[in-house]
């Protein structure tokens, strides 16, 4: 088995807007795309291959620490301005690509927002 991590992405525009809930364009689109989130998240546990899902807050609410020098440097906000950021993440434990491809196409049509897929270190990959 290997591990992914799934990154829902989404865009800074999406939470400008006044209107919005969490990024929706309605609280019953975002009702809608939580509780198929939600069966998602059932359904990956329930086939074996959840190991944890969560929402991030707010990139605003970020501290990028840089522990690299005599003195930590510690610095309010994301590390780099962008028009589109990680709003929540799942962690999958699967026996190949092909379906964590398949499993994030599912999460992103279950929470309406594009997903990146990546592979922990220690995959076939290396």
């Amino acid at each position: 088995m290997v591990q992914y991590l799934l990154s829902v992405l989404d865009t800074e525009s999406n939470h400008e807007d006044p209107t919005s809930v969490g990024g929706y364009e309605s609280a019953e689109a975002a009702q809608a795309a939580w509780e198929a989130t939600g069966t998602f998240n059932d359904k990956l546990a329930a086939e074996g291959y959840f190991v944890f899902a969560n929402g991030l807050e707010d990139p605003k609410t970020a501290t990028v620490v840089d522990g690299q020098g005599e003195t930590p440097i510690f610095t309010d906000g994301p590390y780099v301005e962008t028009k589109e950021y990680v709003v929540g993440v799942w962690i999958i434990d699967v026996p190949d690509l092909d379906i964590a491809l398949k499993l994030a196409a599912e999460g992103s049509n279950a929470c309406r927002r594009r997903v990146e897929v990546r592979p922990f270190h220690g995959g076939p990959h290396e």
